[in-house]
């Protein structure tokens, strides 16, 4: 990298989401990271005069299991290139009967099922001990929300996600103890994704798409069932992230820039 690039908001795109044909002058960049190398190459365009950064989370040939995503390298890509904002997108599960295929779920907590993958960037000499009470950007959530609706998708703005270890699915005792949990939707990326960008003070929404019912509807998911799916709701997500783009506010307002200010011993 020349150190000249840079960019304002972050997309980090999930299953089904490889393409950034929408944006203008892209170049591909790559970013040198204490933690290795990032998913992919990262593509630097414009979309109406905004700086973008787009990372595939799987490498844009989708070749990276969930478990083996280096989401280190990922987000402190990102913030080197001066993003203070990060859009991801996900496919995910639906744990309810009203959250079927093809509807938005913006979640607003997480439940934390990974069992080996690297979650922080403060291994020694500092200790940082970050707030996930709200895990999740309280500006950017309502304002990606209200978008959705107007341009009439079906999405809750509320919702629980579950994220697994993967590669594999789950058991159908797995889903339904999700379900005990009250928890909304189960996918395999948004964790430690989220909290990265929280210790590196950045704005992060996720925007989850459901691919299917989770296998307590009795009908076993297909990875060809997903990739489907999140084709088939790509065009949709695209429109929502495009219509938002260019209202991104100016100001942040929320308390992801000074997330440390409490944190670190």
């Amino acid at each position: 990298m020349t150190g000249k690039e840079t960019a304002e908001i972050g997309i980090i795109g999930g299953t089904g989401v490889y393409d950034q044909d929408s944006f203008e002058d892209v170049k591909e960049v790559k970013v040198y990271t204490p933690f290795g190398e990032t998913s992919d190459l990262v593509s630097m365009g414009a979309y109406k005069n905004v700086k973008i950064a787009f990372i595939p989370r799987h490498g844009r040939n989708h070749t990276i299991p969930p478990h083996r995503v280096n989401y280190r390298a990922n987000i402190w890509a990102l913030k080197q290139l001066g993003v203070k904002r990060i859009i991801a997108t996900a496919a995910v599960g639906s744990l309810r009967e009203d959250y079927g295929p093809g509807t938005f779920v913006v979640p607003d907590q997480f439940i934390d099922r990974t069992k080996k993958r690297l979650d922080t960037f403060y291994e020694g000499g500092q200790v940082c001990h970050i707030s996930a009470a709200d895990p999740f950007c309280k500006q950017l959530r309502p304002l990606f929300i209200k978008a959705a609706q107007q341009l009439g998708l079906e999405v809750r703005g509320k919702g629980i996600y579950v994220c697994i270890e993967g590669p594999r699915f789950s058991t159908r005792a797995e889903s339904r103890l999700f379900q005990m949990w009250k928890a909304d939707v189960v996918g395999m990326t948004l964790y430690p994704e989220c909290i990265l960008a929280r210790e590196a003070e950045l704005c992060y929404i996720s925007i989850s798409i459901v691919t299917d019912y989770d296998v307590w509807a009795e009908s076993p998911v297909s990875t060809k069932e997903v990739i489907e799916k999140a084709k088939k709701s790509n065009e949709d997500l695209k429109k929502l992230i495009l219509e938002m783009l260019p209202k991104m506010p100016e100001t942040r307002t929320c308390k992801c820039g000074s997330a440390l200010k409490n944190a670190l011993m």
